[in-house]
């Protein structure tokens, strides 16, 4: 069964400031990856992201965060960046602030 994938217009603007045309054309094919078995892909998130999974792209640097809509068949695409663990600009450090402004839903 292949899945709709949405992406949100707050992963739209993520994924156009990232300058280097090839890590866009390597986050687009793991988004386009998505549409089949979502489930099996990626992690669950805890905490205050908890609902969201996330998956590794472009040599495991950047994340796809996205949720799974089981009843809609529809995988929606939330947030996309690089880890970098512990610093103001890391994609779940960034991702927790969008979601307490209610920016992503």
């Amino acid at each position: 069964m292949s899945w709709r994938i949405i992406v949100t217009p707050t992963a739209l603007h993520m994924l156009a400031e990232i300058t280097d045309r090839r890590i866009r054309e390597k986050i687009g094919a793991v988004i386009n990856r998505l549409a089949e078995d979502p489930e099996k892909q990626g992690k669950a998130l805890v905490g205050e992201l908890s609902g969201l999974r996330s998956i590794r792209a472009v040599g495991q640097r950047y994340r796809i965060l996205y949720i799974i809509k089981e009843f809609e068949i529809v995988v929606v695409v939330v947030a996309i960046g690089i880890r970098r663990e512990g610093a103001k600009d890391d994609i779940y450090h960034l991702a927790k602030k969008l979601f307490r402004l209610r920016l992503l839903e």
